[in-house]
């Protein structure tokens, strides 16, 4: 059968055709109002929100870190200054292998495995896009190789900064400080908007104790970055504040004599002016190289510095603890004269021991046979046991500990650094507290002469006697003596007010002066002045650690076996009329206080009076003493240089 054509249907295809052209038609319109709507979201209601992520897609800010400011010496010597440096960083977010990207980078700047555990843990630590250091202080070899390689790392860059340099090393290791980088435990405790930028922090010394003062203000600055967030132009800078710089009331001359007098044996000195509490010198023996800390110490050098038997760590002048010794009898002394207790002329017999009544077990006096009968002045100057045995026993311990406590024993002295030690001042309130013992009349005796629980600084001794030297007047000691900014023509001294007097009566005082300066012609210290145009007052002390069963008067011991046992102080003044420098020395291993220490005192005084050129206003000169001419140099063994002074160290205080 034939199939016969269909015919087309015009209309219903043209209603078809219609129907999808309308279809499409408002299809289209939504896409197109869609469209619209979106631009209006956009560039309209989310305009300021995408202008500002433009923005921080080109231009990145950076925060300036303040410089740190510089130390001096009283002189101007700059202590503790800011070198240019270049370090290594990388921005942990735009890495996506950073085990690979060190191994790569180790291979044009060598990495060690100190580098690498810093970096870990700055790591941990860091914030969003931070950059963090990777290897500090970059040699010009190290530089030049990376800038060669520097298109393989994007992410890494080479950055300038100033690092922290100590020109004197170990010289100034315990009273200056050292900075380190900064740590966890530090971002919880410092103000994140102030230490924008900033990779270091004081850790010791007056780096630490000053933190605020010499630490300023960061600055920022808007930079124009490319795509790969490699710098193209500064925009914007806002500078930052420096931090002020701080003069320290040390002086280098007399802190490098005293630490030459010890030659390398361990012990302290401090030498204070009575005037104003200002320290001229604090030693601790030995010591380590503070450099080695600011941009992390190897693994090595610490491990050699805290397995040292000497402890070139520990800072003996503010930390040590020691007993006295007869350093203590001048102030025992004078707190009978105060307390109404003795005359000056009140004498005492001593036959070479000294017994308590109803005890077997007696006291013994340096001196085999005792000193015969003696008075204050002849006390102190021969050092007679029997005497302030007898004073203690009459004092009592409850006003002995109040009496000595008025010097500063027993408790930190107020110094501007971190870390003082509160020494042991014996009492009955001590006692309870930390044994819940009773007192026994015994532990009075002993305490009369520097023995039994005393434990003082040499901070805390050369504290005490700056306060006797000053008649009774005392001051905190202090290291900040003036500030300065740049720009500034003069310092801003720091105020240091003195506090109320200790002696009522100006005679009390001459008679401790009188027992002191015997001590220095007649006694243990006789031949310390010689040679030296003012007079001196001094006071021996030799911490004896025997066992009850020894016997201190055997003429047989070596010196160098008695210099395990014995602690030696020697402590003194000058001039003794008019003092104007106190100082206290310890060896940790010293004979005879006298013999031990006495030179290191003398040494220091040499270079005091050095830098003042032999001439004391106010002080009168030894009738029978070689004078020294004004300019001459130090006198024979002492450790004097001169030293470069900056322009803005203006008058001496």
């Amino acid at each position: 059968m034939k199939s016969r054509r269909a015919l087309k249907n015009v209309r219903d295809e043209t209603a078809l055709f219609r129907r999808r052209a309308l279809v499409g038609f408002v299809l289209i319109l939504l896409g197109l109002v869609g469209l619209v709507g979106r631009y209006m979201v956009l560039q309209v209601t989310r305009h300021a929100e995408f202008a500002t992520r433009s923005i921080n897609n080109r231009v990145k800010p950076r925060a300036i870190p303040p410089a740190r400011g510089l130390i001096y010496d009283r002189n101007g010597v700059v202590l503790a200054d800011n070198v240019p440096a270049f370090r290594l960083e990388v921005v942990p977010e735009q890495v996506k292998d950073m085990p690979a990207l060190l191994a790569r980078l180790g291979q044009v700047v060598p990495l060690d495995q100190d580098d690498i555990d810093a970096f870990n843990k700055q790591l941990r630590q860091s914030r969003r896009f931070d950059s963090v250091p990777l290897k500090m202080h970059l040699t010009e070899d190290e530089i030049d190789r990376f800038a060669v390689n520097r298109w393989r790392f994007p992410n890494v860059d080479v950055v300038p900064y100033l690092t922290r340099h100590y020109p004197f090393g170990s010289l100034f290791a315990h009273v200056v400080g050292y900075v380190g980088r900064i740590d966890a435990d530090d971002l919880q405790r410092l103000d994140p908007d102030r230490y924008q930028g900033t990779s270091h922090v004081g850790r010791s010394g007056v780096e630490r104790s000053y933190e605020d003062l010499l630490h300023g203000k960061p600055g920022y600055e808007l930079l124009e970055v490319n795509a790969d967030g490699r710098t193209q132009h500064v925009l914007e800078t806002h500078a930052p504040t420096p931090g002020r710089s701080l003069y320290l009331s040390i002086d280098v001359r007399i802190q490098k004599a005293a630490e030459a007098a010890f030659e390398g044996r361990p012990g302290a000195a401090v030498a204070i002016d009575p005037r104003n509490g200002q320290v001229l010198a604090m030693v601790s023996v030995p010591t380590f190289d503070p450099n080695l800390f600011v941009n992390g110490i190897s693994q090595a050098d610490y491990r050699a510095l805290t397995t040292n038997p000497d402890k070139p760590l520990y800072n003996r002048a503010l930390r040590g603890v020691y007993p006295p010794g007869s350093t203590v009898k001048p102030f025992l002394a004078l707190g009978g004269l105060e307390l109404g207790l003795r005359k000056p002329s009140d004498t005492v017999f001593s036959n070479g021991q000294f017994c308590l009544p109803g005890q077997t077990r007696c006291y013994r006096d340096d001196k085999r046979g005792g000193d015969g009968t003696v008075d204050m002045v002849t006390a102190i100057e021969k050092s007679t046991n029997t005497y302030f045995y007898k004073l203690a026993l009459d004092m009592g311990i409850d006003r002995l500990s109040q009496w000595m406590g008025r010097f500063g024993f027993g408790r930190k002295t107020g110094v501007d650094l971190i870390g003082e030690s509160d020494g042991i001042l014996p009492s009955r309130q001590w006692k309870a507290t930390s044994s819940k013992q009773p007192w026994y009349p015994g532990e009075t005796v002993i305490a009369g002469i520097g023995q039994g629980y005393w434990a003082v600084t040499p901070l805390q001794l050369a504290h005490a006697v700056a306060t006797l030297a000053g008649g009774g007047v005392p001051y905190l000691p202090r290291l900040g003596l003036a500030t300065s900014t740049v720009g500034e023509a003069q310092r801003q001294p720091l105020p240091n007010p003195p506090g109320a007097t200790l002696i009522r009566q100006r005679g009390d005082w001459a008679v401790i002066n009188e027992g002191m300066r015997a001590v220095i012609t007649d006694g243990t210290g006789r031949g310390l002045n010689d040679g030296f145009p003012y007079a001196i007052a001094g006071k021996s002390g030799t911490a004896e650690r025997y066992s009850r069963t020894s016997d201190a008067y055997d003429t047989n011991r070596s010196t160098a076996y008695l210099a395990t046992r014995h602690r030696a102080w020697f402590i003194a003044y000058a001039p003794a009329d008019h003092p104007q420098i106190a100082v206290a020395v310890v060896l940790e291993q010293g004979a005879w206080g006298a013999s031990a220490a006495g030179p290191i005192v003398r040494r220091i005084l040499d270079a005091w009076l050095a830098t003042r050129h032999g001439v004391l206003p106010g002080a009168e000169r030894l009738p029978d003493a070689a004078a020294l001419p004004s300019g001459t140099p130090a006198p024979a063994g002492s450790v004097v240089e001169d030293l470069p002074v900056s322009a803005s160290s203006g008058v001496q205080p």
